[in-house]
């Protein structure tokens, strides 16, 4: 397996399948990666029925090195939960010795009901694709899948696929998926990460494939406040003109009235 761009310069926990639901009796393997400074993780998890257990304490069974089979390296430590039930779902994660935690927690999801739906578990970088598989408990070829995002319909499929090209940020959200007649899955966190391509072709150094569009719009906030602001610095700048203007012509007319030599006599 491929370690994900999030798990490259990081401690990650990753899961295999990589999903986050399970049907009950299924099997799902962890593994804690460090590519930086090979830590000797632990792998525990929190339920509401046993509170927080390290695995192997009753739970799972733990591997290392050669044994570990997800991931690519054998920096970590590897558990297999062989068989799965309702109690085996909580918070997982990877935690040192001197009780560092990896950069990610996983929720994992023991479904009871009919319909799951499969979720990337890491954070996927913008610019990839994502692929989400809906499936029925019981396998049928007449089956029409529904996916929804944030409770709202998305897309409808034969194949229990959708496939989401070149995600952005706004693809983030809470997929789930439904088979009429059969059920609906409970829901699953779509994580994605701005530090790929989007969908108009930004790469994470910020250079676009597209020429970019001029700009000239300024925020009606901004000219408001500009205006507010400036009003009254305009408004004494031009009373201060004008009471310079009234001075000096009263200034010129009390000249004029000096020089003249004409007499006025009133009778």
């Amino acid at each position: 397996m491929q370690l994900p761009p999030f798990c490259l310069m990081l401690s990650c926990l990753q899961v295999s399948p990589d999903q986050s639901q399970f049907f009950r009796y299924h099997s799902f393997s962890l593994s804690c990666e460090d590519q930086l400074n090979g830590t000797d993780w632990m792998l525990k998890r929190k339920t509401s029925g046993s509170g927080v257990r390290d695995c192997g304490s009753g739970w799972g069974t733990t591997a290392s090195g050669a044994s570990c089979t997800v991931g690519t390296t054998a920096s970590g430590a590897c558990c297999t939960v062989g068989t799965t039930y309702p109690s085996d779902t909580g918070m997982y994660w990877c935690e040192s010795g001197d009780g560092r935690r990896s950069n990610n927690s996983i929720e994992i999801t023991i479904t009871d009901r009919p319909v799951l739906l499969k979720c990337p578990v890491l954070p996927l970088s913008e610019g990839s694709d994502a692929t989400l598989h809906c499936q029925a408990e019981s396998l049928s070829s007449d089956h029409t899948f529904h996916f929804q995002r944030d409770g709202l319909f998305v897309a409808s499929s034969r194949t229990g696929e959708m496939t989401i090209r070149r995600v952005s940020k706004s693809d983030e959200g809470l997929y789930s998926c439904s088979i009429p007649e059969v059920g609906e899955s409970v829901g699953s966190w779509l994580t994605v990460e701005g530090n790929g391509t989007d969908r108009n072709g930004t790469d994470r150094n910020g250079s676009s494939s597209a020429p970019p569009a001029a700009s000239c719009q300024v925020s009606v906030p901004r000219l408001m406040c500009h205006l507010v602001v400036g009003t009254p610095f305009l408004l004494s700048t031009i009373l201060l003109g004008l009471i310079y203007r009234d001075r000096n012509r009263a200034a010129r007319t009390d000249a004029q009235r000096r020089g003249s030599k004409d007499v006025v006599m009133e009778i």
